[in-house]
C-alpha cells in the first residue's frame, strides 16, 4: 500500500510506551492478506508487561463468561477426579510448580484435596504482579510451604532449572500445574517439550484446557466478549494507541482462535527514533488459542510423557489432563 501523504495522527515520543511489545512489532513486521496488512503479536508473555494488564486478567476470570466456560468446568472436573489423580501421586512430599499461576486460585482448587500430603508451592508467572498474588494466597492458605526465590518470576522455558532446583531434602517429587486453558495460548510442541525436560521419573503434569467440541459458533461466541477485550486492548495501549482507534474481532483459522484488533484510522508512533505506521484496515493478532479435539489432545501428550489419562466434560469442551513419567 503507497501512502502520498499522511492524513492520520501522529505521535512522537511517548513516554509511557512499553520499550518490549514496540520492539516486537518492528522485529516481526508485518505480512500482507490480499490488500490488509497483518501484524502478529500474539505472545502471552506481553500480555502482562504492566501491573494493569495483569488484573484485566484477574478481571477476566471474575467475569460470567469465564467462570461459566473455563474456571466452573475446570473445578468440577478436578473435584469429579481428584480421588483418583491422588491414588497416583501417592503420599510423598511433593513440589507444586504452577505454571502461569495468576492470583493462585487455579492451584488452591487442586492442592485443597492435598489433606494430609507434605507439599511446597512454588508460583511461576512472567508477571511479579501475578507471583506477589498467589505468594500471599498460599501464605494465607496453610497449606504448606510456599518458595519465594529469583526464578519465580519466568517464562516456561526456564522449567528445567527451576524443577531441578526444588528437589532438594525430602522433596524429590515435582506435580507440575498448567491450569486455566494455558496450554492453548503457546505451540503445543515447543511447550510440552520444556516441561517434559523439567521432569524426571515419578514426576506429574495436569494440564486444564479448553477443547475443540466442533460447536465453532460457541467457540467464537465465549471469545467475542467485552471482559476479553478489555484485557486485549491493554496490550496495544502499552504501544501508544488509543481504545476509540481499535475495534475487537474475533475468528478461527489455523485451527486455532485468533483475536484481533483493526486500526480504524491512521496512527503513525515514534518512540526512541523508531517508527511504526498504521493504516486504516492494519489488523494486530494479539492472542491465538489452538483448540484440540479429545483424540488429538492425547496423542500430542502421549508423545512426551508415558502415561496420560484424559478426563473430558460431558459435552467434551473442556478437559483435564493427567500425565505422569514412570
Amino acid at each position: 500500500m503507497i501512502k502520498s501523504f499522511w492524513k492520520g495522527a501522529e505521535r512522537s515520543e511517548r513516554t509511557h510506551i512499553n520499550d518490549s511489545i514496540f520492539k516486537e512489532l518492528i522485529k516481526r513486521g508485518y505480512s500482507l492478506e490480499g490488500n490488509t496488512r497483518v501484524w502478529n503479536i500474539a505472545d502471552s508473555k506481553l500480555w502482562y508487561m504492566a501491573p494493569d494488564q495483569a488484573q484485566a486478567f484477574l478481571d477476566l476470570e471474575q467475569s460470567e463468561d469465564y467462570k461459566k466456560n473455563v474456571i466452573q468446568i475446570e473445578t468440577d472436573l478436578i473435584n469429579q477426579n481428584i480421588k483418583e489423580i491422588m491414588k497416583k501421586v501417592g503420599q510423598e512430599p511433593l513440589n507444586i510448580i504452577d505454571l502461569g499461576c495468576g492470583d493462585g486460585k487455579k492451584a488452591v482448587l487442586v492442592v485443597k484435596h492435598f489433606k494430609g500430603l507434605k507439599t511446597r508451592y512454588c508460583p511461576i508467572d512472567i508477571s511479579s504482579y501475578m507471583v506477589e498474588k498467589a505468594i500471599e494466597l498460599f501464605s494465607k492458605q496453610g497449606f504448606g510451604e510456599v518458595v519465594k526465590f529469583q526464578w519465580n518470576i519466568s517464562d516456561f522455558e526456564n522449567i528445567e532449572n527451576i524443577a531441578n532446583l526444588l528437589k532438594q531434602g525430602e522433596f524429590k517429587k515435582n506435580f507440575i500445574l498448567l491450569l486455566g486453558n494455558t496450554l492453548g495460548n503457546f505451540e503445543i510442541n515447543e511447550l510440552l517439550y520444556n516441561i517434559k525436560s523439567g521432569m524426571n521419573k515419578g514426576d506429574f503434569l495436569l494440564i486444564g484446557n479448553g477443547l475443540n467440541n466442533q460447536n465453532m459458533e460457541d467457540i467464537l461466541k465465549a471469545y467475542n466478549n467485552k471482559a476479553i477485550e478489555t484485557f486485549l486492548i491493554k496490550t496495544l495501549i502499552q504501544v501508544g494507541l488509543k481504545e476509540e482507534e481499535l475495534q475487537y474481532g474475533v475468528r478461527f483459522r489455523n485451527s486455532r482462535i485468533e483475536t484481533y484488533f483493526t486500526i480504524k484510522k491512521d496512527v503513525k508512533i515514534t518512540f526512541l527514533g523508531r517508527t511504526i505506521s498504521f493504516y486504516k484496515g492494519d489488523q494486530i493478532i494479539v492472542a491465538v488459542s489452538y483448540k484440540y479435539d479429545k483424540r488429538d489432545l492425547k496423542g500430542f501428550l502421549e508423545l512426551y510423557f508415558d502415561d496420560v489419562k484424559i478426563f473430558a466434560s460431558p459435552n467434551e469442551s473442556y478437559a483435564l489432563a493427567f500425565c505422569r513419567v514412570k
